[in-house]
């Protein structure tokens, strides 16, 4: 074969769009004697490609590399969806037994009116609106600190940022052992 034409079957091959006849020519070519001196470079590989398909599949070592992965793969995930469906389940029921026993007191006995002067109802309304709104303003106020602890959490994650990388190279470190 020429060499513009190997040349043409490694782009192929490198670019994954060989076919297998085109790699078993590629495989006896670089096992032959006459292998053109700018692609010797490529010897070893293919002589390595063809040691490697000629050694059998070791189906025990398989089968201890899959046991493996199964037994150490993490099935949080089928736990979390069977402890999620339980509670809402379990929270559904309790929601349809309460709206049940409320429905059935409320046939019972509907309603009554707590006032019956309807200016009185409304100066009670209008008080303990007040009284809410108050509350929440207080409330409210105290949350405008937070622009003041947005800006100085800055600083200290600055200064952790360093010890959080180091503990990641840490933890990468014992994750490849």
């Amino acid at each position: 074969m020429e060499t513009k034409e190997i040349k043409q079957l490694l782009q192929r091959y490198f670019n994954g769009e060989s076919t297998l006849a085109e790699e078993r020519l590629l495989e006896k070519y670089f096992q032959s004697e006459n292998v053109a001196d700018e692609l010797k470079e490529y010897e070893g590989f293919f002589s390595g490609i063809s040691a490697l398909s000629e050694t059998g599949r070791d189906e025990e070592l398989e089968v201890e590399i899959m046991d493996f992965i199964l037994k150490n793969e993490p099935d949080k995930t089928t736990n979390k969806r069977w402890l999620w469906q339980m509670v809402t389940g379990i929270a559904a029921s309790i929601i349809i037994v309460i709206g049940g026993v409320l429905f059935y007191q409320h046939e019972k006995e509907p309603f009554k009116d707590t006032f019956d002067n309807p200016e009185l109802a409304y100066a009670y309304a209008e008080q303990t609106l007040g009284y809410v709104s108050e509350k929440y303003n207080k409330g409210l106020a105290g949350l405008a600190n937070f622009d003041k602890l947005e800006t100085a959490k800055e600083p200290m994650q600055k200064g952790v940022k360093p010890v959080n990388e180091y503990l990641e190279k840490i933890e990468n470190m014992r994750g490849g052992q």
